[in-house]
């Protein structure tokens, strides 16, 4: 039954690969409009940068509006929603004419990148079995990269413009979301208990953990209905706001969430990637070297997100996300240090050197926090919380990547490139730690069986060997 369930993830995919083509887009198109006018005040540094960053900012009242539309419609209605506005987007896109234009082009494409963490993470995640999830989510943000690189060949190539045709394409492609069933756990929260079962049912067959899964799916949520309907007739209903923000299983996995995030802004992997050409062509003083490493270091990065994606089969989610950044960090600090002795002029600058540096930093970073941050949080948010935990998740995350990506060339242009890569290094050093000390275990396991160890106060490095002794107690019992 995983063709069903990869049918449904194939069409989040495509949408991923489209927000790729989205990310990549400035990348070249900057450039290339600069170089046709013969200025670089055709597209002056101020507006590079709000080209580069305006997606997240135009993503936050999608933040709040997609999930209410995910609550009141199911998942498949808004994704349809966005699929159609995608092509619209993009129609924009492709007949601009002016910075303007352009930017207004990458506004509307504030609902592609809002829904990131608001619709495409809630479908990924309700509409896979915990055996299949952890690929689906690695995949994902495999995809996503894959875009951004396609959109910068496609740019170095040929004109910009056609990246557009790509994501039409795309979206058109999306809209196989008409022939989905609604999600499983949306039917369970709404008490449409046979609906649910069929949808189950369709996606994840009738084997005996799907059926398992599917009964702990409706007695949770037929428990919570009860004592919801309790605490509204009672009038308690602000006391039971309170309640929930208080409660370890809404701000816990929250705040991991969060952390989790930050490591991967601030390691500046992906501002390296937003502003990959600027940044090469620094070390390298040549424009034409720039572009060649640009797509040669995004394909590595790809290359190095497929081996995470392999890595993820086998390792558990704590162990490869905490490897992969120590290793990122070290080579972080490295670069630091090498362009810092270059700036004393104690070394000579070899450009071989810096551009291998760089590179073993994008693979270390690509084979974790890239292809797990999503995974992470897609899994520790608990169902009953999605509602009010992920718009506040991707509010904090939107803005912090914008802003990143916003005061990253005043970070190069006032620190200088050594004084960046120390910036992060530091930055990524304290998230990886509060990571290492509090972030639990999540592969293989159920989302009820994840959140039911948020409701126990318990040390957090326990997660592991709790909820393994559960399921070992439970085969038994079934035994």
């Amino acid at each position: 039954m995983s063709m069903f369930q990869l049918f449904v993830v194939g069409g989040v995919w495509t949408i991923y690969f489209v927000l790729g083509l989205c990310y990549g887009a400035p990348n070249v198109f900057i450039p290339q409009i600069r170089r046709d006018a013969n200025s670089t005040e055709a597209v002056s540094e101020d507006m590079a940068t709000w080209l580069t960053s305006i997606h997240g900012y135009s993503a936050l009242p999608w933040i709040l509006i997609l999930p209410i539309l995910t609550q009141l419609f199911g998942r498949k209605v808004p994704f349809i929603i966005l699929c159609v506005n995608t092509l619209i987007g993009y129609v924009v896109f492709y007949f601009s004419t002016s910075t303007i234009v352009l930017l207004i082009s990458e506004i509307m494409q504030g609902m592609l990148v809002g829904s990131n963490m608001t619709l495409l993470i809630v479908i990924v995640t309700e509409y896979s079995s915990p055996r299949y999830r952890g690929i689906f989510m690695t995949v994902k943000s495999t995809i996503f990269f894959c875009g951004v690189w396609i959109a910068k060949a496609t740019g170095t190539f040929s004109h910009w413009k056609n990246i557009a045709i790509l994501a039409f394409i795309c979206s058109i492609f999306s809209l196989t979301a008409f022939l989905w069933p609604e999600s499983p756990s949306w039917l369970a929260m709404n008490g449409r208990y046979e609906e649910c079962a069929a949808s189950h049912h369709w996606l994840k067959g009738y084997d005996k953990d799907s059926e398992n899964e599917l009964e702990n799916l409706i007695n949770s949520q037929k428990e919570y209905l009860t004592r919801s309907k309790r605490k509204e007739a009672s009038g308690r209903r602000l006391k039971h706001i309170l309640e929930t923000v208080r409660t370890k299983a809404f701000y816990k996995p929250l705040l991991l969430s969060m952390t989790v995030m930050s490591l991967y802004n601030f390691s500046g992997k992906f501002v390296c990637s937003m502003y990959s050409i600027e940044l090469i062509k620094r070390i390298t003083n040549s424009e034409s070297t720039a572009y060649t490493g640009m797509l040669i270091l995004e394909a590595v990065t790809i290359f190095s997100m497929l081996i995470g994606c392999l890595l993820s089969k086998y390792l558990k989610r704590r162990t490869l996300l905490l490897s992969s950044s120590s290793i990122g960090i070290m080579f972080l600090f490295l670069i630091s240090l090498y362009l810092y002795l270059i700036n004393l002029c104690l070394i000579a600058e070899n450009k071989i050197i810096s551009l291998l540096l760089l590179t073993l930093f994008s693979m270390t970073f690509s084979c974790g926090p890239m292809i797990l941050a999503c995974s992470v949080y897609g899994e520790l948010t608990p169902l009953r919380y999605r509602s009010s935990s992920l718009p506040t998740l991707a509010i904090f995350s939107e803005i912090l990547m914008a802003s990143v990506l916003k005061i990253s060339p005043y970070i190069f242009k006032m620190f200088g490139l050594h004084g960046a890569f120390l910036f992060y290094g530091l930055s990524a050093s304290i998230f990886a730690f509060l990571l290492f000390k509090y972030l639990p275990e999540s592969k293989d396991k159920t989302l009820l069986e994840i959140e039911s160890y948020f409701k126990e106060y318990k040390e957090v490095g326990e997660i592991s060997k709790d909820l393994m002794e559960d399921k070992e107690k439970t085969l038994r019992c079934k035994n």
